[in-house]
């Protein structure tokens, strides 16, 4: 899948889906060639043209006015020799310099995909290759290397990049790009996933002009505002036809993409850590590892670029026993109860979720310390056995003898200002010395990069888990970072705690699901503020967003699936009026939205009418039925919220021998045109069994069928099942 062409000194990746093709260029600088799709061989046809523009410079000791690597398509850019556009590296050196100048020394082909050291990583039983391209600055005596990874049975490369130094003296790091990449073309355009708590992941599309685009986050995690995941697109991209390059990085914290177009139309993307408030003391014989980046090029539109991420993600980033389990369906009690509950009033509903066939209860907050309300308690993770009688071991105990998994609530990383935690260890949060401390949803950060602290907090998490049958666990983070500080680091350190504190967040993680295989973790930052591929490489699923509206989630559903797969969203039926927005919607509608991810409950079983609680009962065997498909399937856009009152979606098997067809309409209108829905993901020759009668996949994919006309009024859904008959 890896060779390099010694004559032309072109490296050729390609796994018969895609090529990519990278040059050592003269002077020993690295440029990229190509990425798309897959050709056989190459034999210089993309040369770039040397040419004299004037104000770029030329390299040192070779002064050719034909060669600058400031119009250069450049692998992986420096500053400081020419190239005026953004850099992807930044270092300073002991003398204040900041002048690098990397040159390729040499490569290595592993069959193999390694690990890195403390970040979430993609993996592969085996078939896969990694080309690492080592470049030097000998007078920084630091080594690059230039990570890329290639999988047989996906559309998907993974890029990575690291630093050595090889000297005597300690070199800052303020910069590392995970990835850079330069386009010849202009006229591109970015789409990037947005957003605000309870609105995530809209999807946004833009021109691109000259200047530079930036997308990151500065609040400690990858946020509800900006999701670390981009796409490059030709102007006539759609879901079904054209160049999409997708780029998602796999990490929680601070990150930033940039995409800067130049006065020559040239396009360049890079992703990584965000810089900003970032620096790494990188001490002599230490090695730096940047996360990794998964990105993937397709030619037929955006929904090929969606499916090679999903089926990457669910097969080379998701571990453990849930990889490919079917999860089950769950009630949460907070929108039932939030903090006023009781044993009576959990047991009630544990009644009523198991004679609904529900799977699984999940106790939300508020169980703990003595809490009572979000002013108190957070860090006393222990039983508040006067709220609950008999403890939480026998609710949990209950819930198993009703046929119930039984689920928990926790905020690992928060502490609150009244709770014995803080009162005994002021010092282990994010504070900066001699100045006040900022306050959110009351609570403050605890210092994740303190290993007493992470010591603390898992004893106590454990001590639960060896006494309590727990079965899931729900792990939220409600505040973002502030006064990022931590008191145990040298002051030229403070610029390294946001990432150690990732760092140590991924090292409590890893030990957890090490030590306790079984629990099935879900991540939650209300609701989808951590929603990234770093946390579903430890929890398999994520809580998509607090809000629970099925009109809202329609959007919050669509932008997700750009990149993560439906076994990663959690959806829920809530109740009516929904609490986020106050909107009325049809059980059905709530049904139909929530079957697109992880399904569940978030309301109060007991306050249910004696038809609701057999519509729930129906709609939890429906949804059992066609679990697998619905979890593992193939997920398929066809009309967007972002663009029509009308949404449509379907879920195909692998094998084309069922699909799930899910129509929405928002809102009604007086003399509605008629709507025609075409299919995708169908067998065309394969004869399904649809409404009663029998079509062939071409017909329902190409003419497709008109929705009902008397479907009227407000947020109303329809669902349609296929299945392929037998020749």
């Amino acid at each position: 899948m890896i060779q390099y062409d010694a004559t032309h000194k072109v490296f050729h990746l390609s796994n018969e889906r895609f090529s990519y093709l990278i040059q050592v260029e003269e002077y020993g600088y690295l440029s990229h060639l190509y990425y798309g799709k897959a050709i056989s061989n190459y034999h210089g046809l993309l040369a770039y043209p040397r040419t004299d523009r004037s104000f770029s410079p030329n390299p040192p000791q070779h002064p050719d006015r034909l060669f600058s690597i400031d119009t250069l398509l450049m692998e992986y850019p420096g500053y400081g020799y020419g190239d005026f556009r953004e850099p992807a590296y930044n270092f300073k050196h002991t003398n204040g310099s900041r002048e690098t100048d990397f040159r390729y020394e040499s490569y290595e082909i592993l069959d193999s995909k390694p690990s890195l050291k403390g970040l979430p990583a993609t993996y592969a039983a085996n078939g896969a290759q990694t080309l690492k391209i080592h470049l030097v600055d000998e007078v920084a005596a630091l080594r690059l290397t230039l990570n890329y990874s290639l999988f047989p049975d996906s559309d998907v490369l993974v890029r990575s990049t690291a630093v050595e130094n090889r000297g005597s003296q300690v070199v800052a790091i303020d910069h590392l790009a995970s990835m850079s990449m330069d386009f010849p073309q202009q006229s591109l355009e970015l789409i990037q996933l947005n957003g605000t708590w309870a609105r995530e992941r809209q999807i946004t599309r833009e021109a691109l002009h000259t200047g530079i685009k930036s997308i990151d986050s500065k609040r400690g995690s990858s946020s509800h505002q900006q999701n670390p995941f981009a796409v490059l697109v030709a102007p006539n991209t759609t879901e079904f036809a054209g160049d999409a390059y997708g780029y998602c990085l796999i990490y929680s914290g601070n990150h930033r993409t940039t995409v800067q177009v130049d006065p020559y139309q040239q396009t360049r993307i890079m992703m990584g850590i965000n810089p900003f408030n970032f620096t790494w003391q990188l001490a002599p014989t230490e090695t730096f590892e940047t996360p990794e980046v998964m990105m993937t090029y397709a030619a037929n539109g955006l929904n090929q670029m969606s499916q090679s991420f999903h089926h990457f993600i669910n097969q080379h980033l998701v571990r453990g026993k849930y990889q490919q389990q079917e999860r089950p369906t769950l009630v949460n009690n907070w929108e039932a109860t939030y903090f006023d509950f009781d044993s009576e009033k959990l047991l009630a509903l544990l009644d009523e979720a198991a004679d609904l066939g529900i799977e699984m209860f999940v106790l939300d907050d508020g169980w703990f310390g003595a809490r009572e309300s979000d002013f108190t308690s957070l860090g006393d993770w222990y039983e508040n056995e006067g709220k609950i009688t008999g403890g939480l071991k026998r609710i949990s105990d209950e819930a198993h003898q009703r046929g119930l998994q039984f689920g928990l609530w926790f905020e690992p990383e928060m502490v609150s200002e009244d709770s014995d935690l803080f009162r005994a260890h002021p010092d282990w949060i994010l504070q900066v010395p001699q100045r006040g401390r900022s306050l959110g949803r009351n609570q403050y950060v605890l210092d994740f990069s303190r290993q007493d602290v992470r010591d603390y907090i898992y004893g106590q998490m454990r001590q639960i888990f060896k006494t309590v049958n727990i079965d899931y666990v729900k792990w939220d983070m409600n505040r973002n970072m502030t006064e990022i500080y931590s008191t145990l680091l040298a002051p030229e350190q403070q610029g390294e705690v946001s990432h150690r504190y990732m760092l140590g967040l991924y090292d409590f993680l890893e030990k957890m699901i090490t030590e306790f295989p079984d629990i099935l973790f879900e991540s939650c930052s209300g609701g989808g503020g951590r929603f990234d591929a770093g946390m579903l490489h430890y929890m398999p699923q994520t809580w998509t967003s607090d809000n629970t509206d099925a009109v809202a989630r329609l959007k919050i559903q669509y932008g997700t699936s750009l990149a993560y797969p439906l076994s990663t969203m959690g959806a829920h039926v809530s109740a009516v009026p929904n609490h986020q927005t106050g909107r009325i919607t049809s059980l059905e509608t709530r049904g139909d939205t929530a079957f697109a991810g992880i399904f569940g409950y978030e309301l109060d079983l007991t306050a249910l009418s004696l038809a609701e609680k057999e519509a729930i009962k129906l709609q939890v065997a429906e949804y059992k039925k066609y679990r697998h498909l619905l979890q593992f399937g193939k997920f398929t856009r066809l009309v967007s919220p972002f663009e029509s009152n009308d949404v449509a979606w379907m879920v195909t098997a692998p094998d084309q021998s069922e699909a799930l067809v899910f129509y929405f309409r928002v809102l009604a209108e007086a003399s509605y045109p008629l709507f025609n829905l075409k299919l995708a993901d169908l067998d065309p020759k394969g004869s399904y069994q649809f409404n009663d009668d029998i079509y062939y996949g071409d017909e329902l994919m190409n003419i497709g069928f008109y929705i009902d006309p008397e479907l009227t009024g407000d947020y109303v859904s329809q669902r349609f099942y296929l299945k392929k008959l037998q020749d």
